[in-house]
Order: C-alpha cells, then sequence, then structure tokens
C-alpha cells in the first residue's frame, strides 16, 4: 500500500491574471510563478508525485503526475500547468515519497518576486505577525487555505500594535480551497477604511486566524508607492501555540545597504506587559557588536525593530552587522525578519528552537540561471559544530556540479555562503561559480549536513545580478533527521 503524505503551497497568489481576485486591490499587478519538489530520499525508484490544483470554490481545476529522481529537485511554471491563464486558487502535492517545496510568487513582468515555503499540515490557529495598510506606502494581502475534511468556518481579529482589536473579520472557505483577504483601501475584504486610524487611516499589527479545520496563511507585502519601484516581500503565517525562544539566522545592518527589521507578536495570553529581549551573535564581519534590545508586549502585542538609522545603528560608519540573533520572552512569540534595501527587499520567518536539527534541506539553489544566484546562510543555534558540510545536489540544467563546501561554527556563530563567487575560494565558496563562464550554470538543490548533536539552522536569499527591481526572494530551509 502506498503513503502519500501532502505538503501546501498557498496559490492564490501564484496566478496569472488577479483580476477574478481583483487586481488593484493588489497594487494592479499580473502574478505568476513557479514551484520547486525536492524528493528528501535515497530511493532509486524516486518519488511518484501528483499535484492537485483547486479553484476558489474547492473544486478541482487540473492535477498531473511525475517522477521526482532520488535526492534530486525539480521546478514547475505556473504557465504551464494544467489550468486556465486566470487561475487563482490552490494546491496539493501528494507523494509516495518524502519530500518538500517552495514557491516563488513573481510578477508577469518579471519585476517583483517573492518566496514561501510548503505546508506540511494546518493548525485551527494560525498568528500573521506583520499586517499593513498605508503604513509609508506598504500594503499586506493574505490567503488561507483550508486544509481540513469539512468547510472551514474561520474568524480573523486584526490587533493594532499597541492596542486592542481593530476589527475581526468571518469566512466561510471550502475543503482545499483558499481565500484571500486584502488589507489595501477599497477592496471587499477588511481594510484601512475599517481599520485603520487617523487621517492617513494607517495600520501597522498582526492578525490572529481561528478556524474549526485545520488552515494554512501565508502573506504578501507590497509597497504601492508609484513613484518609486515596488517592493514584495512573502512570509508563512505560524501555527499555534508559538516559542518563549525564537531563532534568526539572518540579521544586518548597514550591510551595502542592506538592513534587516524584526516583527514580533506575543501571542501568549496573559493581559500584562511582558519583557521581549532581543540578543545579537557575533558579527560575521566586523567589531561592531550590538547590544541586547527589547521591548514590552502584552498578549497579541506586536513590536517592530529597525536594525538602521536608529538607535545603536547610527550612524552608520564601523556600525556593519552581519550575524544572528536570538529573541526570548516568558510568553509565546512568533516573529519574522524582513530584509531591506533601497531597491529590493524579502522577508523569512523566525525558528522555534525545536526546528534547529543537523540536516537542512535547501530546495532551490542557482548560480548563473538567468543573473540569478543564491546566498546561504547557516546559523548555529547550539555548542560549537565543526566539520559541517554542502552538499550540492544534480544539476537540472546543465554540467557543472559544484564541490562540497566545508566550514566549522562557534556557538552561536553564522557563515554566508555566495554561489557566486568567481574564483574559488572566494565569499566564502570552495567552487568557481564563475559569473564569467556560462558553462557554470546551475539550478539544483543542497543539503547542509553536521555531525551529529550539531543544531544548525539555514536559509537562502535568491538573487538578481544587477536587478533594478524587486526581483529578491528569500526561503527557509527544511530541517529534518539524518
Amino acid at each position: 500500500m502506498k503513503v502519500f503524505p501532502r505538503i501546501v503551497i498557498l496559490l492564490a497568489l501564484m496566478i496569472s491574471v488577479m483580476g477574478v481576485q481583483g487586481a488593484s486591490a493588489q497594487g494592479g499587478l499580473d502574478y505568476a510563478g513557479a514551484y520547486q519538489i525536492v524528493n528528501l530520499t535515497s530511493d532509486v525508484e524516486g518519488a511518484d508525485v501528483t499535484v492537485t490544483f483547486y479553484n476558489p470554490d474547492g473544486s478541482e481545476a487540473g492535477s498531473f503526475d511525475d517522477n521526482i529522481a532520488a535526492n534530486s529537485s525539480k521546478t514547475y511554471f505556473m504557465v504551464l500547468a494544467p489550468v486556465g491563464s486566470d487561475f487563482a486558487g490552490s494546491m496539493v502535492i501528494s507523494s509516495t515519497k518524502l519530500i518538500t517545496a517552495i514557491s516563488n510568487l513573481e510578477t508577469s513582468d518579471n519585476k517583483y518576486a517573492a518566496s514561501t515555503t510548503a505546508f506540511s499540515g494546518g493548525n485551527q490557529t494560525f498568528y500573521l505577525p506583520l499586517i499593513m495598510c498605508n503604513n509609508n506606502n506598504y500594503n499586506t494581502f493574505f490567503s488561507i487555505q483550508n486544509v481540513g475534511l469539512d468547510v472551514a468556518n474561520v474568524t480573523i481579529n486584526y490587533v493594532r500594535g499597541v492596542a486592542g482589536v481593530s476589527g475581526s473579520e468571518p469566512a466561510t472557505i471550502p475543503l482545499y480551497a483558499s481565500k484571500q483577504f486584502d488589507q489595501a483601501v477599497g477592496s471587499a475584504t477588511k481594510n484601512c477604511s475599517s481599520l485603520g486610524e487617523g487621517t492617513a487611516n494607517r495600520f501597522l499589527g498582526s492578525a490572529k486566524i481561528t478556524s474549526d479545520q485545520p488552515v494554512v496563511a501565508t502573506v504578501m507585502q507590497l509597497n504601492v508607492n508609484p513613484q518609486v519601484p515596488k517592493v514584495l516581500m512573502g512570509y508563512n503565517g505560524f501555527p499555534a501555540p508559538g516559542n518563549t525562544t525564537i531563532q534568526l539566522p539572518l540579521v544586518m545592518g548597514n550591510n551595502s545597504g542592506f538592513y534587516t527589521v524584526l516583527q514580533i507578536q506575543n501571542v501568549g495570553t496573559n493581559p500584562v506587559a511582558q519583557t521581549v529581549t532581543i540578543d545579537y551573535g557575533p558579527n560575521t564581519v566586523g567589531t561592531f557588536n550590538p547590544v541586547n534590545e527589547t521591548c514590552s508586549l502584552a498578549a497579541n502585542q506586536s513590536c517592530t525593530k529597525y536594525n538602521q538609522n536608529t538607535g545603536q545603528w547610527t550612524p552608520p560608519t564601523g556600525k556593519k552587522y552581519i550575524g544572528n540573533a536570538t529573541i526570548t520572552s516568558s510568553e509565546p512569540l512568533v516573529a519574522i525578519v524582513n530584509q531591506n534595501s533601497p531597491l529590493v527587499a524579502s522577508s523569512y520567518e523566525g525558528f522555534g528552537p525545536s526546528a534547529a536539527s543537523e540536516k537542512v534541506i535547501l530546495p532551490l539553489i542557482m548560480a548563473n540561471e538567468s543573473s540569478y544566484y543564491t546566498v546561504i546562510q547557516v546559523a548555529n543555534v547550539g555548542a560549537a559544530c565543526n566539520g559541517i558540510v554542502i552538499d550540492y545536489g544534480p544539476n537540472t540544467t546543465g554540467t557543472f556540479n559544484p564541490v562540497n563546501e566545508g566550514f566549522n561554527l562557534v556557538a552561536g556563530g553564522s557563515r554566508t555562503i555566495y554561489n557566486a563567487a568567481t574564483t574559488a575560494g572566494g565569499n566564502n565558496s570552495n567552487n568557481n561559480w564563475g559569473t564569467s563562464n556560462p558553462a557554470n550554470r546551475y539550478r539544483g538543490s543542497a543539503v547542509v549536513t553536521g555531525p551529529s548533536g550539531c543544531q544548525l539552522l539555514a536559509l537562502v536569499n535568491e538573487q538578481r545580478a544587477g536587478a533594478t527591481w524587486d526581483t529578491y526572494m528569500t526561503y527557509v530551509g527544511y530541517n529534518t533527521s539524518p
């Protein structure tokens, strides 16, 4: 008898035409995208996968079958999916073997992009730590998918960062269907006209989703300022109950224009404000060592911490920082990190301490792939770990086969590996990725492995060389046992 583990990707955002959902509510942009599936096993027969697409009403829109070789990956583009060009819905991937996947959302003009990871299951309570409307030209929109056994009756509570509930919104979502919620003014769902405060109708806060069926949720953040290039960032919501310790593998300040913004939500029940502490790890590029920072949060409140142009991060001269951070509190938390620069931005989810492991799967690694390359960030959240190896999988687009990377990490340390170095040994890389050599084109996956007892986390930044639009994407690695 075959076993079919399922993972879920929200594709309410990965569509060619958003007209059926209201394109003007998402910045007037058309969205397309791709997804990458990785077979995590070494079984020679490979993984038989079935990809099924669902319309917003829960009806099946189409499906296809494929086989993914052992320890290998495949990329699928939505323009080739067996659904209409105006598809707006969700998808479920079933497999005979253990798999993982990421979803890359991109606008049809290839100017804005965001990446999120697949879900392996749902929860009846989900938290979205950052929801915005008219917040310095940023709006959010998010999708909820029903992954339960029956129709889901959902309630969304929107909570201003330092105040109580600002508004609630009910929804009924058929099985496997998804529904989109837009915070922009004029949308059919809750927006600044009802959530905002003051004459600008600004909202900056979080949301809590409750449902009588398991659901999953993904959020997109969109800069809608017509005077500058738009910025698109995506992150996955967090299932209850949260964690009293959160690990952030990559935090930056004054890093060639890049900095990070930490958004933290208290998902506990204590109405009395509790102290939240941010402890920054060793600096991998300089001598500036940020001191701990704090904020005070009661139940459901959230706070924002900027790692640039404020407090200890100014003046920027001599304050360059690349490292990691640990967030702690007596109450459970969830947190995301936005990575920002003047032109591009991306987002990723903080990890609970139990997520760390000796092995991390990275579904998509690129070099010289239509000007795209990736940057891997590995963080050690345990004791010193020596003999860490990054093993690159088969090349799905060429013959260049990268050699393994090897390095050590001190306790609390992190390492950045660029898949774009022009000479072997440059930028912490053992490989000659050779941007001047088209033969070194690579698209595949990678596995990060440490010796027994290592506690590793990893994420991947996908970047486009010379980009003048926001094609910057980030996803978190898949932690698993060796």
